[in-house]
This record gives structure tokens, C-alpha cells and sequence, in this order.
């Protein structure tokens, strides 16, 4: 098992090469509501966010996703026929979505296809339509994906597949209404939330694909980011938040004053923010539903905040991190760690902040962010970048004293967390 092992860890969204079309294939229809749908269903998919390069037309790949063996580059998945996907027959995108199969080759499972083989047959039709008959064709070749082997041998993926891969598609839970099976559906399928937001294996497998894993959901580490808990732990999951939290967060990125960062910006950008409120309504009651598993953190009483707060007023500023935070943070974030409704997150009982892994909050200090506010929201200030400014001691005290401050309890930070951040950071955009 070894070999597909190594395979799977240096994997990334990898689309197949055009290929000879199979043959049996069904008609697939030209209706504009049904390639509206298509459209609909793509932007849940959030399609765009791997194949869509900078500067390059939409769908047509190039993007850069780094392994820990070398970059790969995303396909093209325009319709062109010598260069994308406009050989494919319905079968082949089928086979692509449910089985990881292009005309070719095998794909790499870190392309979600565990996730998208949920997807009903109805909704492959439709997104098959849109790709076929709406997305402009474009004649690109990517860069090529050079990995060394044995990490080229896609074959052995196959005993990945045999191994983890449940290529049946969504089927209704009779013990839940239609709204939870609907949030259900889109959540694990087409949204594919558990590519990010669960733990994975040494195999690069997820810790679960649906809620009758302890697993499924409770934070997973991509790129140096956390993707954080979404099941129902207090502290640092989705056990304070509530539905219409959900909802907002996902339409807007902002939810009592939560904010979203990182990765999940684009998310919320690109994607989430185009789905209908039936739809949002409906992630939001089965997230809601979801057990509290996964490591919590604690919260401790008001006296702990006050405490916090006459270091900051009177400027007993002797705790490490303290006297970075009154003079760089304070002005946005506040005193109190409660920051400002649409411009600066709170910190204090932040499920982030509090955290066990550290890692968004480094990331978050060392890089900074632009948050990009959807339309008719308040501009969100930017979070300038601080890895020029402190040094790794320097940067660990601030993250400490914000994880055990205002009632925070979470492990302080290290040097060794921040230097291997810093790396990670150093090489973003090259």
C-alpha cells in the first residue's frame, strides 16, 4: 500500500486530457434552464476556484497548487477538443466526477471525487450541459505537472480507489426532513466541505464522508491554514453560532462578528455567495445537526476578560505578546478583543483563536489579508502583514497572548510553529 500512499500525499486537483469519447452516451440537453442549472450547480461546485489560473480565462487551468514533492498545475476543463475536455461523452464526465477516471488516466484523489460521486444523476446531466454548451472554449495547454516517480504512476490510485473511494451517489436519510437532506447533499457532495474542514489520513484519505464519522468535519490543515471544526463543539466548532450565523457567513463572510479569511475569501466569493437562501437555509440546518466531535477548547468567566483589559488600559503590559498587541492590534481588534462589527473580527471566544492548532492565527499575523466584502457590505479593513515587521519570537508571543487572552485557553505558540509558517509564507506567489 505504500506506493499509492505516496501517490495520494503528492495529489492535487488534477482533471483528466481529452480523450476518445466512450461510447452508449445519453442525450444531454441544450435547454437554457438546464445549462442555468448547470451553471447554478458549477458555482456550488466552486469548479473555478482550481482551474481558473490568474489572468487566465475562466476554466482553462494553470493554476499552481503546490505538493509537498512540487507544483502541479490544474487542467483544462473548457470545452476545447484539443486541449480540454471536448472529446469527453457524458460517460467520461461521469467518470471523472464519481470515479476519478478520465479517457486516459486515473486521477489523483486530492481532486474531490469522493465527494462529487454523491452528486445525482439529474445534476451530472446539468453540469455536463453547461460545460458542453455555455463555458467558452479555450485552446490552452497548462503548464505540465513534472513529479518524479513514483509519484507519475497514476495507475496505482486504483488501490486508493479500492480502498476508500464510495462511488454511489447521495441517497436520502428517511429520518430527516427534505431540508436537512438537501444541506446533507450539498455539503458533502458538490460543496465537498470535507476536503478542507476533515482531518485526512496518512493514505491522504478523509477521517469520514459523512456524519456517522466522529471524524467528518472537525478541522483539517491545508496549505498552512486551518480549515476549522464545523460540528457542534462549543468552543471550536459551530455549537455557538446559529443558523441564520450560518447563513450570513456564507452569503456575506461576515456573521456575528466572525469574518472569513484565508482561503475560505474565495470561497465565499466565488462560490457560496451565489447560492439561494433555500439552499444556504438548508447547509445550515444539517451543520447544525452535527454532533459535537472533534478537540474543544474552553472559554473562561468574565474575570478573565476584565483581567485582560487592565493590562492593555494601564499599560502593565509585562505579559510577552502584550505590548505588541496595545501598539499593532488594539486599534482594530480592541481592547477587549471584541473588534469592530464589519471591520475587524473579534478575537475574544474566537473558535480559531482557540483553537488547538495554531496555524491560521501565525498565518493570519505573518501574511495578512484583503478580505474582499461582497456587494452592499461595509469594506472590511485589511490586515496588514506583519513577517517583515517581527521576528519568530515576537510573532509567537502576539499569537500566544491572543489564544489565552480575554478567556482564551489555547497552547501558546512557539518559534518553531512561527519558522515553519514563515517558510510556508515565504514561497506563496512565487
Amino acid at each position: 500500500m505504500a506506493l499509492p500512499i505516496l501517490l495520494a500525499l503528492s495529489a492535487a486537483g488534477v482533471a483528466g486530457q481529452p480523450g476518445g469519447a466512450s461510447t452508449g452516451a445519453a442525450p444531454i440537453s441544450s435547454d437554457q434552464g438546464e445549462i442555468a442549472r448547470g451553471a447554478y450547480l458549477a458555482r456550488a461546485g466552486d469548479c473555478a476556484a482550481c482551474h481558473s489560473a490568474p489572468g487566465s480565462p475562466a476554466f482553462s487551468g494553470g493554476l499552481p497548487l503546490r505538493s509537498p514533492l512540487g507544483t502541479i498545475y490544474s487542467t483544462n476543463i473548457t470545452p476545447d477538443r484539443e486541449t480540454g475536455i471536448g472529446n469527453y461523452s457524458f460517460q467520461d464526465f461521469e467518470q471523472a466526477l464519481r470515479n476519478g477516471k478520465s479517457p486516459s488516466h486515473r486521477l489523483y484523489p486530492a481532486m474531490p471525487y469522493p465527494s462529487f460521486a454523491k452528486t445525482s444523476d439529474d445534476d451530472l446531466r446539468a453540469l455536463y450541459g453547461y460545460f458542453m454548451h455555455e463555458v467558452v472554449p479555450v485552446r490552452r495547454i497548462p503548464p505540465k505537472t513534472d513529479l518524479p516517480f513514483p509519484f507519475d504512476q497514476r495507475w496505482a490510485v486504483s488501490l486508493w480507489d479500492v480502498a476508500f473511494l464510495d462511488s454511489g451517489s447521495y441517497r436520502n436519510d428517511s429520518t430527516h426532513d427534505a431540508r436537512w437532506n438537501r444541506g446533507a447533499y450539498l455539503v458533502q457532495g458538490l460543496g465537498h466541505c470535507g476536503a478542507c474542514h476533515t482531518p485526512r489520513g496518512i493514505a491522504y484519505e478523509e477521517h469520514g464522508y459523512t456524519q456517522h464519522s466522529s471524524r467528518y468535519l472537525t478541522g483539517g490543515v491545508n496549505d498552512h491554514w486551518l480549515a476549522p471544526n464545523l460540528a457542534g463543539a462549543r468552543a471550536t466548532g459551530l455549537g455557538d453560532w446559529s443558523e441564520a450565523d450560518i447563513v450570513s457567513f456564507l452569503k456575506t463572510g461576515h456573521a456575528s462578528g466572525r469574518m472569513a479569511f484565508g482561503p475560505m475569501t474565495q470561497v465565499v466569493t466565488d462560490s457560496m455567495r451565489y447560492l439561494d437562501d433555500a439552499d444556504l437555509e438548508a447547509i445550515a440546518a444539517y451543520l447544525k445537526s452535527l454532533a459535537p466531535h472533534g478537540a474543544d477548547g474552553s472559554f473562561r468567566p468574565a474575570t478573565q476578560v476584565r483581567a485582560t483589559e487592565s493590562w492593555l488600559a494601564t499599560g502593565d503590559l509585562h505579559v510577552p505578546g502584550g505590548g505588541l498587541y496595545n501598539n499593532f492590534c488594539a486599534k482594530c481588534h480592541q481592547a477587549d478583543g471584541r473588534g469592530a462589527a464589519d471591520k475587524a473580527p473579534t478575537l475574544a471566544g474566537s473558535a480559531v483563536a482557540r483553537a488547538l492548532n495554531p496555524d491560521s492565527v501565525i498565518h493570519i499575523i505573518l501574511s495578512g489579508g484583503k478580505p474582499d466584502p461582497v456587494s452592499g457590505m461595509a469594506a472590511v479593513d485589511p490586515m496588514p502583514a506583519f513577517a517583515g515587521q517581527f521576528d519568530d519570537r515576537e510573532i509567537a508571543e502576539v499569537a500566544s497572548f491572543v489564544r489565552r487572552s480575554w478567556g482564551n485557553n489555547a497552547p501558546p505558540v512557539t518559534t518553531r510553529d512561527v519558522q515553519q509558517i514563515r517558510a510556508a509564507v515565504a514561497t506563496e506567489g512565487k
